[in-house]
């Protein structure tokens, strides 16, 4: 070998060396690249996290401490990936669809963030969902059910819970056929989920050949709706419809009597059931109804239902009727993720979200509490139609179907 060789393959050797060096040992997997939304990145000593935002204090905190510890409950059995352990991450939006969509562009840049089980509302679940749409993070919410969220095309939305449109069908029906209500006053907070969903009620209702005699909003967070009430009283109804939620609710209850519709039923919706409206009731509330998307009693249920009384103290559905829906939206995402992560060989997680952005969207025949989930290609997990809940001697219990 010529000196000349000798030192051009030395030269040679020592420019693969530096390239080695410079070349990542353990690469990225392809998939992170493949689309503009990448992959999150958990690394080894961090946590997988599922988001969860919505009402944790303030008038509707019953809803949001609720769901989260039914998805609290999902996460204690199901939340370990090799060594990577899942973790549920709440913040507080009260509801408020500004609020949501500060939480949503705090979690679109959390690199740890896999998906959301929410939001709860519909008001800050629409403020979000854009946000969502452009990081690559999928939805998955246990309670919004404006209808109009899946008729946006987002990719990223989808949902357990019944829409408002079924709700609708089904609660007019019941005033009309099974109570025998002729003549209905509708209200409502003015707000995405409240408004959309009175005014549907009272549309069916005239469709099956009823009247509604009244239509009236009004200003969540009052401490007195007199006057809306005796517009109302005026028009003489045989039940007052309302769609919002229990602190509003609980303020009309008690004002019906003096505002002259005492023996007038209330009928109110999935966001006026709960322990809560009880509370601030008392005996005004005897006779009132609420929606709730309650789940059969299979042995998933009913094993569901006691670790949640045993960890929380209370009976799940009490404080809202979502407690099961919670659980289920946060077990399926855990599903999913476990099925679309990849080990890297840098010892980091990888998580590809248009992936997880996909295998969200086409789950089938996944049963956990709530019974099958299977999507629809625009997010519509579960179409099943509420049940009747009547206050009775002070309680909720199923009214007669």
């Amino acid at each position: 070998m010529t000196k000349r060789v000798f030192v051009f393959l030395s030269m040679l050797i020592v420019a693969s060396m530096m390239l080695a060096a410079c070349t990542p040992a353990n690469p990225v997997p392809a998939e992170c690249s493949a689309n503009p939304t990448g992959c999150a990145v958990i690394k080894a000593g961090e946590t997988i996290k599922i988001g969860m935002a919505g009402p944790m204090t303030g008038d509707y905190a019953a809803f949001g401490t609720d769901i989260s510890q039914g998805g609290q409950l999902a996460i204690d059995k199901l939340g370990t990936l090799d060594s990577w352990k899942f973790e549920l991450i709440t913040e507080d939006t009260q509801g408020a669809p500004e609020a949501g969509a500060a939480v949503a562009n705090k979690w679109a840049t959390n690199p740890n963030l896999v998906a959301v089980a929410g939001h709860i509302f519909s008001g800050e679940t629409e403020a979000a969902m854009p946000i969502y749409a452009k990081a690559g993070i999928p939805m998955f919410s246990p309670s919004a059910t404006n209808a109009d969220l899946t008729k946006s095309g987002s990719p990223v939305f989808n949902r357990i819970c019944f829409t408002d449109s079924v709700q609708s069908q089904k609660a007019a029906n019941y005033l009309f056929n099974t109570l025998g209500i002729k003549k209905l006053a509708v209200m409502h907070d003015g707000g995405a989920y409240g408004q959309a969903l009175a005014e549907a009620t009272g549309k069916v209702f005239q469709e099956l050949g009823g009247e509604v005699v009244a239509t009236q909003a009004i200003n969540p967070g009052e401490a007195d709706y007199s006057a809306a009430l005796a517009a109302v009283a005026a028009a003489g109804p045989e039940a007052l419809y309302f769609g919002g939620y229990d602190a509003e609710g609980a303020v009309l209850i008690n004002g019906m009597k003096v505002a002259g519709l005492e023996g007038v039923i209330f009928f109110g919706c999935d966001g006026t059931f709960g322990e809560n409206i009880l509370k601030l009731t008392g005996a005004n509330s005897e006779g009132a109804y609420a929606a709730v998307p309650f789940p059969a009693d299979t042995p998933a249920k009913l094993e569901f239902d006691a670790a949640y009384e045993a960890k929380w103290g209370t009976k799940p559905g009490v404080l809202s009727p979502f407690s099961w829906n919670g659980y289920d939206v946060v077990a399926a995402l855990v599903t999913m993720t476990k099925q679309v992560a990849i080990k890297g060989k840098d010892g980091n997680l990888y998580v590809p979200r248009e992936a997880l952005v996909k295998a969200v969207r086409s789950m089938k025949d996944l049963v956990f509490t709530t019974g099958n989930i299977t999507c629809e290609a625009t997010g519509e997990c579960n179409t099943v139609g509420p049940t009747f809940y009547v206050v009775k001697d002070g309680k909720w219990v199923q009214a007669p179907k």
